[in-house]
């Protein structure tokens, strides 16, 4: 979904300020709810990817673009944002922000053994680099969401079916969840934000959720996002997502025991999402019911 409308005299504008070659080609890209993208064809045959970020502020911007630098830098194979010549990862354009990524050819990642087994080694990599000074340590999903959505709950005294159990839920939910090992959480590792090629991970996308969190809460995140199937946990998924990253980074005893609360959280954090995004924010839409999707999921019997 594109929300802002990018010509080729714009694309040329923003390409003329790096070193790269000069565009010949333009081409939307199908998804995302908070961006533009698009597809530029260079005269020299490479391939790049412009997205213009219509809901965030440069600001933020700004850090999720370095953040991303600072994964690429330590290894994580995601695209690292291209350089203008100002040496900015930005450009402003109709007071927004404006980048440039490497496009990365690839299919999205299959929930095959051999694939869930490199995503979780890759997992369990970015789970062992030092977290940055700078990293957020709030979850945008989680609860820092429910409050807001409680929030506007009170304020039109509107509080839902799903809104009543949501708050129930997260109030158990917290005296469940312990301290458990943190650092960096990509939040998000859905099968549209991971390429993959010949059964393995090529590359990860769009860290929009990154922060300082629990770990074990983003491998479970994981199995939200691929492993299930007619909204059905399916075992050996988890077993091969689990297998690849205790490869590199072994649970905890406390961490194996908080699994089904952390999956809880998980699977309420992208219901919260989706009920913010297509109930409140973006009414009316063929999306409208998909948080149900969720809640459904939240008396089935999981393999941990």
């Amino acid at each position: 979904m594109a929300y802002t409308e990018v010509s080729l005299a714009d694309a040329s504008e923003v390409i003329e300020c790096t070193n790269l070659s000069d565009v010949i080609s333009i081409q939307k890209l199908p998804g995302g709810w908070a961006n533009s993208n698009y597809i530029l064809q260079l005269k020299d045959g490479n391939k790049v990817v412009l997205k213009v970020w219509d809901e965030q502020s440069i600001e933020e911007v700004e850090y999720l673009l370095t953040m991303t630098s600072y994964l690429s830098n330590n290894g994580i194979p995601t695209p690292k944002p291209i350089n203008f010549n100002n040496d900015k990862l930005i450009f402003i354009k109709n007071n927004l922000a404006w980048s440039l990524l490497p496009f990365i050819e690839g299919n999205w990642l299959q929930a095959n053994h051999s694939s869930l087994y490199s995503l979780g080694q890759i997992q369990a990599n970015l789970h062992m680099i030092k977290s940055p000074p700078e990293l957020k340590e709030d979850f945008s999903m989680g609860h820092k969401l429910f409050q807001k959505l409680f929030a506007i709950a009170d304020e039109k005294d509107d509080w839902t079916d799903f809104l009543t159990m949501l708050k129930n839920e997260s109030m158990k939910l917290r005296s469940n969840i312990g301290k458990l090992p943190r650092g960096i959480i990509h939040g998000d590792l859905f099968p549209d934000n991971v390429l993959g090629t010949d059964n393995k991970v090529k590359s990860i996308l769009d860290f929009e959720e990154i922060c300082h969190e629990i770990l074990a809460f983003d491998l479970v995140m994981t199995f939200v996002g691929f492993g299930w199937e007619n909204n059905l946990p399916v075992a050996e998924r988890w077993f091969s997502l689990l297998e690849g990253y205790q490869s590199v980074r072994k649970l905890t005893e406390e961490e194996i025991h908080s699994l089904p609360y952390l999956h809880r959280l998980a699977t309420l954090s992208i219901a919260a999402w989706r009920y913010w995004q297509f109930v409140i924010n973006l009414p009316n839409t063929k999306h409208t019911d998909r948080y149900l999707e969720m809640t459904d999921r939240l008396d089935k019997e999981l393999p941990f």
